[in-house]
């Protein structure tokens, strides 16, 4: 999730803070094709991926016309719309969710263990799926697009050179919105309960991702997983300190944003001269030799 979120706003320049939506809209759609239409878990999943990207067109119609500031209040305005939305499907539960029936859990494994195993599995290829597919993307002409446009100047520029901007655009909104909500369906099927307010939680799949992009490093493929690691093991160690751990989350980003304002990984990169996934171009000899 924080790859996706990574590109959205660190590429094309989009700082959504309604990513919830897809992730509750993916969830929704794997309870409801799995309960309803009787389909394996594993094909819902799929499914609720391409349903959350045709989701994201009429949305990012919408949303598109607004710029800065009012674009990311939007999409948020856009997420509490599905919530409300889903809270009054009463076959899902209402607003009090409903829980996944034991025969489906049965399907994926016997036991708990299989199943938290199998989920596990899951989230690892994600992952995998996810970093591969942002990092070939960028690798390609789109990917030089939107290193074109993610500053106002280069996108005026670029836009002389044939770069649909708003095409770009809405291309990475629509890819990320549809690999978010088959994350959605991911947790959602691990937790085996989906409700409106869990679902569509800001704090919980937007707040901690933004936290996550930006200690590690907003605008590079490396910097989510440093944030990921990072803040699982604040997480893991400042848990049971109640509200306390908030605060240390908050103290952790400002201090990283003053003393490293690139992030940790940016940090690193610029002392240690490292990129694991390096995206820079460089042009062939013959047509730099004239030039010398």
């Amino acid at each position: 999730m924080a790859s996706l979120w990574n590109l959205l706003a660190g590429y094309a320049g989009l700082v959504s803070v309604g990513q919830q939506a897809y992730v509750g809209f993916g969830g929704y759609m794997l309870f409801a094709l799995t309960i309803f239409a009787g389909l394996p878990p594993l094909v819902a999943i799929a499914l609720a991926g391409v349903l959350g990207a045709l989701i994201s067109i009429p949305v990012a119609a919408l949303i598109f016309r607004l710029r800065g500031a009012y674009f990311a209040i939007d999409t948020w305005v856009m997420a509490e719309v599905f919530r409300l939305v889903f809270a009054q499907v009463s076959a899902l539960g209402g607003g009090s969710g409903t829980s996944l029936p034991t025969d489906i859990e049965r399907s994926m494994a016997d036991d708990r263990s299989a199943r938290e195993a199998l989920s596990y599995w899951l989230a690892l290829g994600a992952a995998l799926i996810v970093v591969t597919a942002v990092y070939l993307l960028l690798r390609s002409r789109k990917g030089l697009a939107l290193t074109a446009i993610r500053d106002n100047e280069l996108a005026l520029a670029s836009a002389s050179l044939g770069i649909d901007i708003w095409r770009t655009k809405f291309f990475v909104y629509v890819v990320t919105s549809g690999l978010t909500a088959v994350i959605g369906a991911l947790i959602l099927l691990q937790k085996l309960r989906i409700s409106p307010d869990a679902a569509f939680s800001v704090n919980d799949w937007t707040a901690f991702v933004i936290f996550i992009v930006v200690i590690g490093g907003i605008g590079t493929i490396e910097s989510p997983i440093i944030g990921t690691l990072v803040f699982f093991l604040l997480r893991e160690t400042l848990a049971d300190l109640g509200t306390i751990y908030l605060m240390v989350l908050g103290l952790v980003a400002i201090v990283v944003m003053l003393k490293a304002p690139h992030g940790i990984w940016g940090f690193i990169r610029h002392r240690f001269n490292l990129q694991l996934f390096p995206l820079g171009w460089s042009a062939p000899t013959e047509v730099l030799r004239p030039l010398r």
